[in-house]
């Protein structure tokens, strides 16, 4: 079973694409006219021009909109696709689910012609992150052992330029730090089961901080202590798109 038949089942409800992102990513992509998505999940992101999504958890194929790309289920890491299949291939919030990245690269250059777009994080940056910094240090040290270096990235790439995502106050996708400025939002059984590094954690690794969260909340503490980001409108918390010209 892979990841997500586990923990991806609400994952259509708490992840719906945040539109300033996805122009982001198809900045990235350029005038690519025919896209893969590997590692696509429900689809998140999909331009256009997606010819295919590569996803290998059925739950989360079964959770694709009506209308979008054809799916095959396969893994990264070995895609059962020509050489040069399409003109650019995208790989978001994926790689560290990988078993072998440098397998996993190695298909994503394969089968691009022209470009490779990757949406990831940067650990160093994230482990500052209030949430795993002040309550969940445990998420941070599991987050520890399975991300993936952003220079470890580029090099495997044979050379990439990194890009700084903002994520917007109002982030529309659920994803690990989408909710640094509604810090309740985390206290949602339903949101967390859609982020991996707190679904992966398990409820009896979160609760001691959750619970000191949610007093922190109550007191007013988390607002005292963080006035700073309650005007903020972006913040940087690590996410990078990687972009590799072929």
């Amino acid at each position: 079973m892979t990841t997500y038949d586990g923990i991806g089942v609400t994952y259509s409800h708490t992840r719906r694409p945040d539109p300033r992102i996805a122009a982001e990513i198809h900045r990235a992509l350029g005038d690519a006219a025919t896209v893969i998505n590997v590692g696509a999940g429900t689809g998140s992101y999909e331009p256009p021009q997606t010819v295919l999504a590569v996803e290998p958890s059925s739950v989360m194929i079964a959770q694709r909109p009506a209308g979008s790309a054809r799916a095959l289920q396969a893994s990264a890491e070995s895609i059962p696709l020509a050489d040069g299949s399409a003109d650019a291939v995208m790989a978001l919030l994926t790689v560290h689910h990988w078993t072998d990245l440098e397998a996993g690269i190695g298909e994503l250059l394969r089968i691009a012609r022209r470009r490779v777009v990757i949406f990831t994080w940067d650990q160093s940056i994230f482990r500052r992150f209030w949430l795993v910094d002040e309550y969940l240090p445990e998420v941070a040290a599991f987050d520890d052992t399975r991300a993936v270096p952003v220079d470890r990235l580029s090099a495997l790439l044979g050379g990439a330029r990194v890009e700084t995502v903002p994520i917007p106050h109002d982030c529309t996708d659920g994803f690990g730090a989408a909710f640094w400025r509604r810090p309740a939002a985390y206290l949602d059984p339903e949101v967390r089961a859609g982020i991996s590094m707190l679904a992966q954690s398990g409820e009896d690794v979160l609760r001691p901080g959750l619970a000191r969260l949610s007093d922190d909340l109550s007191s007013g503490l988390w607002h005292e202590r963080h006035a700073d980001l309650l005007d903020r409108e972006t913040i940087d918390i690590g996410y990078r798109l990687v972009i590799a010209d072929l």
